[in-house]
């Protein structure tokens, strides 16, 4: 029988290795299925990652899966592997809130391609986690369906990040391998940096997004949250394809990730952080920041200085306005109604549409993509741009200024259709982790995902986990 002490090694075990373990015999589906339901079932109701798990669903796909394995008919590697998914994914015949009490009975009337792709490959969806309401915000908090609980402080309430809070909490905490999340402006890095997890934000187009309620198709994407580089470089290639369900993944290319995943990052050009932007960043964020460039230094990268032709903060004020204006076409009718449950934090960030003419709409998408071919040319002679993920660890949830936002590094990503990996790079004297972000340009998620495992491998900062939920 497994032991709590065991059952808890296996829970933080990476998925390249607890798929490893079931392709040896060594653990079966159904073993790691109820590893993660009974932890689930004791430490949810604090953490409040879940908004709904399917137990027994998942106990008998767990069960055919083994079966499957067992008679010679393993579909591949991630065959009984769990994931959880964001409140945002449609699954036909299941309720999908969007984080808000206003859509508490939606049924979905399809199954999110990506979710169908998870299945081919043998997956089994856990649950379904918590999000902001409309998946607008990046502290995590939802006021009428509760705020996911960080792990990393036991005794008081910290933000998860947003807006794929209990996705983010799930997998740090051991109540899932790995999870689904989505980002319009950082909403899959922020949950990523403060839970000490690795979180892939893809370009616009290498996912599909059909089945999956949107806030803003300029800006977004659908990406893995998970404990390791490998991992999310694995999810990432089962999620990336041509959809004809979704027009604007059809052309795109099909680049390998997992081939150069291990190159290192020797001869790389890597740009730091230009001196003025670091102003806002806390004093152990920049510490950890500037250690991580010391490694990729050692490991033969080379750092060097660029200039950025626009201000984070700049970038991100845009990306509100776009967000809001795409944002309101969708759910306006529901925030403008005073009557409903709308979370009072989200209303005014929805309605910053509601006054934006067609023409100052369309200049910011003009504006958009000036600006993203003056970062292109930026960063032409650089492989990647170093930033720290976001500017401070995580905060208490009763000491956010909800009329800011957490993604100052983020939001640009977004604006420039980029990619960005984020992934711990530390911890503070409080205990809270720390994360970097590696920015590239479009379709460069391979060479994202190759440097930040140099750096994961330098380091053991993936490998922590919180106290308190062994």
């Amino acid at each position: 029988m497994t032991t709590s002490k065991n059952a808890a090694d296996t829970a933080f075990l990476p998925v390249y290795e607890l798929a490893g373990e079931i392709a040896a015999g060594r653990l079966t589906s159904t073993t790691l299925t109820e590893v993660l339901l009974d932890r689930i079932a004791r430490y949810d109701r604090k953490l409040h990652a879940f908004i709904v798990v399917y137990g027994d669903e998942a106990r008998l796909a767990a069960k055919a899966a083994d079966q499957a394995i067992h008679s010679g008919h393993r579909i591949g590697p991630l065959h009984g592997i769990p994931v959880a998914v964001k409140d945002i994914v449609d699954l036909v015949g299941r309720v999908t809130t969007g984080g808000s009490k206003v859509w508490s009975d939606r049924v979905s009337p399809v199954t999110a391609t990506i979710v169908q792709r998870m299945i081919a490959a043998g997956m089994i969806v856990l649950g379904k986690t918590h999000t902001v309401e409309f998946a607008m915000g990046s502290f995590g908090t939802n006021q009428h369906l509760g705020t996911p609980w960080n792990p990393w402080d036991v005794d008081r309430h910290r933000i998860p990040g947003g807006s794929s809070a209990g996705s983010g909490v799930s997998v740090a905490a051991g109540l899932a391998p790995w999870a689904i999340g989505t980002d319009t402006g950082g909403s899959v890095r922020l949950p990523a940096s403060f839970c000490g997890i690795v979180g892939l934000k893809t370009t616009i187009g290498r996912i599909s997004r059909h089945g999956v309620l949107p806030l803003s198709t300029t800006l977004d994407t659908p990406g893995p949250m998970c404990r390791s580089v490998q991992d999310a470089a694995l999810l990432y290639d089962v999620l990336r394809a041509p959809d004809r369900l979704d027009p604007i993944t059809i052309g795109q290319s099909t680049d390998n990730v997992l081939g150069p995943l291990k190159s290192g990052v020797s001869g790389l050009r890597l740009a730091r952080l230009p001196q003025a932007e670091r102003e806002d960043v806390a004093a152990e964020v920049l510490a950890a920041y500037d250690a991580s460039l010391e490694v990729f230094s050692r490991l033969g990268a080379r750092i060097v200085d660029i200039s950025l032709p626009r201000r984070f903060a700049e970038l991100g004020e845009l990306v509100g306005r776009i967000i809001g204006a795409e944002g309101y076409s969708f759910v306006g009718h529901l925030v403008d109604d005073e009557s409903l449950p709308i979370d009072a934090d989200i209303r005014p960030r929805i309605q910053l549409g509601r006054d934006m003419s067609a023409k100052e709409y369309l200049l910011a998408l003009r504006e958009q993509q000036a600006i993203k071919c003056l970062f292109e040319q930026s960063l032409a002679d650089v492989d990647a741009l170093l930033t720290p993920t976001t500017t401070t660890a995580a905060p208490l949830v009763e000491a956010v200024d909800q009329s800011g936002s957490a993604a100052h590094f983020t939001r640009a990503v977004n604006l420039i259709e980029g990619c960005a990996l984020a992934l711990p790079n530390g911890v503070t004297s409080a205990g809270l982790p720390t994360s970097l972000q590696i920015v590239c340009c479009g379709s460069q998620e391979a060479m994202a995902l190759r440097i930040g495992w140099a750096l994961e491998q330098a380091t053991d900062w993936h490998q922590r986990r919180p106290a308190g939920f062994d």
